[in-house]
């Protein structure tokens, strides 16, 4: 068993940089944390395994009792060539931005892509986040997108990094299930969907169309949509954008619904009338 690196190691020293936002844009690189994200990451990695060059994990850094807990992930990463080391529980909490830890974390290329990559040729689901800057609620919605089916999410806008370690962690792994990019043009992004023949949908709480089975014929094509931030929703503008705006019924007294279950009952609506 190789030495047990500390937190002052170059390596560890490196990749705890990647915690910053400025740091994973110079790189290219971000973390990935916990056992179950860790296995996506080399599940995706296992697609393309490809050279040192374009590897597209990099480091598993990870403690002894994680080691023993999960013996498969080391045996998984260094068969992929991946450079594995054990480090101190000191180590570990230094790689991780949160209270607690995980043990385990790795180094990976980031997964966003350009606008058109993402969209591909004919997509049917699309989901567009604009300006949302909350890193939980994003992943939550990377991650409901990925259990309906969706083609691809875009954050559009100012929108929060999706290398964020809270969003990562939010997204339970999905962000290596689906295509991701993020413009800040919000015109471009537009443009993009309608150029493929996306009915664009904006999710609005006073929306002319009321999201029941009464919209399935809507629904039904293939669309994309638009949902804004958690505080304002999407501004007027954007809103303006849309072929449509759809409002989520209120049945009880509450004043609205929280992104993530704004997002998750839009997308398995639109889930359900198009399979």
């Amino acid at each position: 068993m190789s030495d047990v690196l500390t937190e002052r190691t170059p390596r560890v020293a490196a990749a705890r940089k990647l915690l910053r936002r400025a740091a994973r844009l110079e790189a290219g690189r971000f973390l990935v944390e916990g056992v179950r994200p860790v296995h996506e990451a080399l599940t995706w990695a296992e697609e393309t395994p490809g050279s040192d060059t374009h590897r597209r994990v990099h480091d598993l850094f990870l403690t002894d009792a994680v080691a023993d807990r999960d013996p498969t992930l080391e045996d998984r990463a260094r068969s992929l060539g991946i450079r594995t080391a054990r480090v101190s529980e000191k180590a570990a909490a230094g790689l991780s931005d949160t209270v607690t830890p995980q043990g385990v974390a790795a180094v990976c290329s980031t997964v966003t892509v350009d606008l058109d990559a993402a969209l591909g040729e004919t997509p049917r689901l699309v989901t567009v986040l604009v300006g949302v800057a909350d890193p939980g609620n994003a992943g939550t919605v990377i991650r409901t997108s990925d259990a309906a089916g969706a083609d691809a999410v875009v954050l559009a806008g100012d929108a929060v990094d999706p290398h964020n370690g809270k969003c990562v962690r939010s997204t339970m792994g999905s962000l290596f299930h689906l295509p991701l990019a993020a413009s800040r043009d919000v015109d471009a992004v537009v443009d993009a969907l309608r150029g493929r023949g996306l009915t664009l949908l904006a999710a609005a709480g006073d929306g002319e169309t009321v999201l029941d089975v009464t919209a399935d014929t809507l629904l039904a094509a293939p669309s994309a949509w638009l949902l804004g931030s958690e505080a304002h929703g999407l501004d007027d503008r954007t809103a303006g954008l849309a072929d449509h705006r759809v409002r989520v019924p209120i049945h009880g007294r509450a004043e609205s619904l929280n992104l993530a279950t704004a997002a998750a009952v839009c997308l398995y609506a639109s889930a359900r009338a198009q399979h």
